[in-house]
């Protein structure tokens, strides 16, 4: 099978979106497919849907030796008008892998009028969807209705699951000492940092930590807002910034860490909520989006409405002072982590319906 994907950038990008694809494209590779990246650079929104203009880009993608073309959703403004003429000229199937959709996040109105048009103009294009969570996918069957093929395929986890067994997660659990929190995610206002910090500001010194694993440098201005905040509530004992950090690293802040806390205003799935379980780390994560598909609302962890600062601080202050609590939701992460697909069966399922797509043609 000869594959062509669609991405901004590179591969090696770190994000949950960029993982899915990279997976998916060892995954196929592995299996003897041919997988061609075109790749557009990096620009704002605007200057993206001028691609739709480029005869370079339209000649480049009309000339591409592919049984189907894969397009990260992420890259709709470059293709809402392109994809128009592709289908014209070409015999190939367009698929879009949809992880989550700009119109779905919190945006000025304006900005979601034009996100919501363009993505609704794009997701008319295509011939069929691979979304990652059942939230995503009924954001894209309420923009274009379900007439076109559409198969969910949940983020996997790794086939070897972390060195940490029921007496490890046990031990952490239950001893004493600060709760210790993790954030693990890009510093964007999405991912609801800024809403973290102001929990911990509600809770007696010397309750919990935290420590922030991410890069700073992907929305600067936010990250250098959420360093003052700390330095402005007095937490600068309390919140460690690490940065970007190998993943060797990430796995040892994990393996101590006790509670994963992602406060999120929309997440299409949330891949980190499943990376912290598999270290038996509850997480508290926002509820709206795709994180109910592996966040069970006190079960596993809690879900959080964006933005409620007092409904974050309880649950953390439940979890540092009910370390019985703590431990129940802990060992049911790591269950519930057990129990997910790995990547190679989520890649073997993307796969299928990538062929059956062809056998059926347009």
């Amino acid at each position: 099978m000869r594959v062509g994907l669609v991405i901004y950038g590179h591969l090696d990008i770190v994000s949950g979106g960029y993982r899915y694809d990279r997976r998916l494209v060892d995954y196929l590779r592995r299996c003897g497919d041919t997988v061609t990246v075109y790749a557009r650079p990096w620009r704002n929104y605007l200057r993206h849907l001028a691609d739709n203009l480029s005869p370079a880009w339209q000649t480049e993608l009309q000339k591409a030796a592919v049984d189907v073309l894969l397009q990260d959703e992420l890259n709709h403004p470059s293709l809402f008008g392109l994809n128009g003429r592709l289908q014209a000229t070409t015999a190939y199937p367009i698929i879009s892998i949809v992880h989550h959709l700009r119109s779905s996040e919190a945006h000025g109105a304006w900005a979601n009028r034009l996100y919501r048009a363009v993505e609704r103009r794009y997701l008319a294009t295509v011939d069929g969807f691979i979304c990652n969570s059942p939230a995503t996918a009924a954001s894209v069957t309420a923009l274009v209705g379900s007439e076109r093929p559409l198969l969910v395929a949940l983020p996997g986890r790794e086939d070897t699951t972390p060195a940490m067994d029921e007496a490890a997660i046990r031990r952490r659990a239950l001893a004493s000492g600060p709760l210790r929190l993790v954030f693990l995610g890009n510093l964007i206002p999405r991912k609801g940092l800024h809403t973290l910090i102001a929990a911990l500001a509600e809770l007696p010194k010397g309750r919990v930590r935290l420590t922030v694993i991410g890069d700073p440098t992907v929305a600067p201005g936010y990250a250098a807002r959420c360093q003052r905040q700390v330095r402005r509530l007095g937490l600068t004992a309390v919140v460690d910034f690490r940065g970007l950090l190998a993943e060797a690293d990430v796995a040892a802040e994990l393996a101590q860490g006790q509670v994963l806390v992602i406060p999120s205003t929309y997440e299409g799935f949330g891949m980190a909520y499943l990376e912290g379980m598999g270290y038996g780390l509850p997480a508290v994560a926002g509820r709206f989006g795709g994180a109910a598909a592996v966040v069970t609302d006190g079960e596993n962890g809690f879900l959080v409405t964006p933005g409620d600062v007092a409904a974050l601080a309880h649950h953390l202050a439940c979890l540092a002072d009910d370390r019985d609590l703590l431990l129940r939701l802990s060992l049911a992460a790591r269950e519930r982590y057990r129990r997910h697909p790995t990547w190679d069966e989520t890649a073997a399922r993307v796969r299928a319906f990538l062929e059956e797509t062809i056998d059926d043609g347009r």
